[in-house]
């Protein structure tokens, strides 16, 4: 049809969401493989019909820090126009692998998420 549609939207909201996850738990936790995330809610609000092959810019900035758990926000922008095309809402669980339950957020992660945080509108 010409446009993206709500898969490619997802990809790239969920490859941004690695990068902010990824500079939340910093260096250190590269190598830690007990640890992950578990999104537990995630919603888009398309803004703008994008085409098909559009530059584009994702911006994240974290909305609210629980015990255990990130909530964060992505903008998708066209790169050249500005236009916001989507914007993306995540909570995200911080979780133990070998437990299998919520783990709380460690006091690195906690200060760089911290660092990150704009209110919500």
């Amino acid at each position: 049809m010409g446009h993206m549609n709500v898969r490619h939207y997802a990809a790239m909201f969920d490859d941004a969401s690695f990068q902010l996850l990824g500079h939340l738990v910093g260096p250190e936790a590269i190598d830690n493989h007990d640890l992950g995330w578990a999104d537990v809610r995630s919603e888009t609000e398309y803004k703008h019909e994008t085409e098909a092959g559009a530059l584009l810019t994702i911006h994240s900035h974290v909305t609210r820090l629980g015990r255990s758990s990130v909530s964060f926000e992505q903008i998708m922008t066209g790169s050249i126009d500005g236009v916001v095309r989507a914007v993306n809402r995540t909570t995200t669980v911080r979780f133990d692998l070998n437990a299998r339950r919520s783990a709380e957020l460690e006091a690195g992660l906690r200060a760089r998420g911290e660092a990150l945080l704009v209110a919500s509108e």
